[in-house]
């Protein structure tokens, strides 16, 4: 009786050990999401270094992508990265953008979650 005990409790350790190597899909943070998505600013967005801030504020926050202005006077472009800077750059996108420019409207499109990054670095596009 005692032998049994002991093997059933080594068998009932060994697949507690062999359950927990099993991976189990866990569902990301929001924090730890990497996202992609596309913009196009409007307004008076050309020939006031538009592209040049957007480079380097997604360069700060650690945000994937590019940018370029259109012929129709509009800028649009992709970001990609962590969730939260990405969030960031799109509020900096419809508020902020350069010193000089005056933003009418921010609108986002296409809007995905990502497994891992597809661009590197951030850049103007022409």
């Amino acid at each position: 009786m005692r032998v049994t005990l002991d093997f059933t409790f080594l068998f009932l350790i060994l697949l507690f050990v062999e359950f927990c190597r099993i991976p189990f899909p866990v569902e990301m943070s929001k924090a730890s999401q990497l996202l992609s998505v596309d913009f196009e600013v409007f307004g008076h967005v050309q020939g006031v270094c538009f592209r040049m801030y957007t480079e380097k504020e997604a360069a700060r926050v650690g945000v994937a992508g590019w940018v370029k202005n259109t012929r129709s006077g509009t800028v649009v472009g992709q970001l990609q990265g962590p969730a939260e800077p990405v969030e960031h750059m799109k509020a900096w996108l419809s508020k902020v953008g350069s010193p000089s420019c005056r933003i009418t409207k921010t609108s986002f499109s296409n809007e995905r979650t990502l497994q891992a990054l597809e661009l590197s670095g951030f850049g103007t596009r022409y």
